[in-house]
């Protein structure tokens, strides 16, 4: 039996719980009726082959009766019967005790026009990802990004993450399954998620039938410009690439918001600081993936792949880290965006938070002297050219890099970090 690990949002599970009840929602295969199950007393697995049809008729005529049991109870699958989020909402105002009822499913959300009302108050809602590499236990987790913003004097930390083993926990991903195993057993278990989205959930978010063709077309060509502004008119000019079939602009909107539907790609939307300079902020959001396997299925890419180019490596590695950052910041109360203004002048991820505090991220997969200092400046200058009589100065700027073996404070005050030694 494969055993659970621990996760960073095991703990926003129980605060917002205190809300009476809490829907968990994430792409398919993150770990969500798992996570559920470790804090649920008593669970309803709608979906259970052997009671699916005994589930549903139960949840269609008695929704109270199938919402006994001991709290919090997991309804998994809910969406099977939406009339199961009004009695959830209702079950919760009227016991008025907090920790009652937790809600999973599928990534196929529900058309919520079935419901009668949005659950504001009553219903809390989590947004889970896959694994990052310090649940993954794949990070030291020396170095934590909640203390780098009080800019601590000194760091330390090591990494053991060197560039073949980024390269398959690239690959891999942060899927819990693939995680419980090793080598080609693990790659193949992300090879199957990626199947599955690009033949199946693709058509099940609204049961309009899509092309998996076209699915796949424009998921590889979302991987080539993967840690990228590029318009989703880029996006279509590339899927005509190799034999010429062109997909319109009206097809690339429906299948990119249908896999946002199934939180497969989460693009970084641009910060917006005030600045000294007249520079024009560019407000392209950033494209990723929630998760860099992805990228290399959609591509065909193989650890070994990922050693011999290096250059398409370190887009993928950035996937990576921004799904790491967002894990962490999220567990800490903040959130990610980029920067990236007219005069050429960016930042892969800011920090930040509703109190105006943000820090400053460049993303390298390499450590070289020569790539660090180039890092440096560019942070240096950013850090500069914001307007501090308007907004507060970073509270860090940090070089997140990869293939590095230890954490530091520069004298200049600018941490390295290796994300093998990060966490929340």
């Amino acid at each position: 039996m494969l055993k659970y690990q621990p996760r960073i949002i095991d703990d926003e599970l129980k605060r917002k719980l205190i809300v009476g009840a809490v829907l968990i929602k994430g792409p398919k295969w993150c770990g969500k009726t798992w996570t559920a199950q470790e804090q649920a007393k008593s669970s309803l697995l709608m979906d259970d082959p052997e009671k699916k049809e005994q589930n549903i008729a139960l949840a269609k005529n008695s929704p109270s009766i199938a919402l006994e049991g001991e709290t919090p109870r997991l309804i998994d699958e809910w969406q099977l019967v939406p009339k199961l989020w009004d009695a959830v909402r209702f079950e919760v105002d009227k016991r008025n005790v907090p920790s009652q009822f937790i809600l999973t499913g599928s990534a196929v959300p529900v058309d919520m026009n079935k419901v009668d009302h949005s659950g504001t108050g009553r219903i809390a809602q989590l947004l889970m990802r896959p694994m990052s590499l310090f649940e993954s236990k794949e990070s030291s987790g020396e170095v934590s990004l909640k203390d780098l913003f009080t800019s601590p004097s000194q760091i330390s930390g090591s990494s053991k993450l060197g560039l073949r083993e980024l390269a398959f926990v690239s690959c891999r991903g942060g899927w819990p399954r693939a995680i419980n195993y090793s080598g080609e057993d693990a790659l193949t278990l992300s090879e199957s998620y990626y199947d599955g989205l690009a033949e199946n959930d693709i058509s099940r978010v609204d049961g309009v039938r899509r092309s998996s063709n076209i699915a796949q077309k424009i998921l590889r060509s979302y991987a080539r410009n993967q840690a990228q502004q590029v318009s989703l008119e880029t996006i279509r000019e590339d899927t005509a690439s190799g034999d010429g079939i062109s997909v319109s602009i009206d097809t690339i909107y429906d299948y990119v918001e249908t896999l946002r539907k199934l939180f497969v790609i989460e693009d970084s939307p641009a910060w917006n600081p005030n600045l000294r300079s007249k520079a024009a902020v560019r407000t392209t959001d950033t494209r990723y993936f929630v998760d860099p396997s992805i990228a290399t299925q959609a591509l065909g890419l193989s650890p070994d792949d990922l050693i011999q180019d290096l250059n398409t490596f370190g887009f993928i590695f950035e996937t990576l880290c921004v799904r790491d950052l967002r894990i962490y910041a999220e567990s800490i109360g903040k959130t990610i965006s980029h920067y990236r203004d007219s005069s050429g002048l960016e930042c892969d991820a800011v920090v930040h938070s509703k109190d105006g505090k943000y820090g400053l991220i460049q993303i390298k997969l390499g450590s070289d002297d020569e790539t660090i200092e180039q890092a440096a400046n560019k942070l240096i200058q950013l850090s500069r050219s914001i307007d501090e009589s308007k907004m507060e100065k970073p509270a860090f700027c940090m070089i997140l890099v990869g293939n590095a073996p230890n954490a530091y404070r520069r004298d200049d005050g600018i941490f390295v970090v290796p994300i093998g030694c990060l966490k929340n």
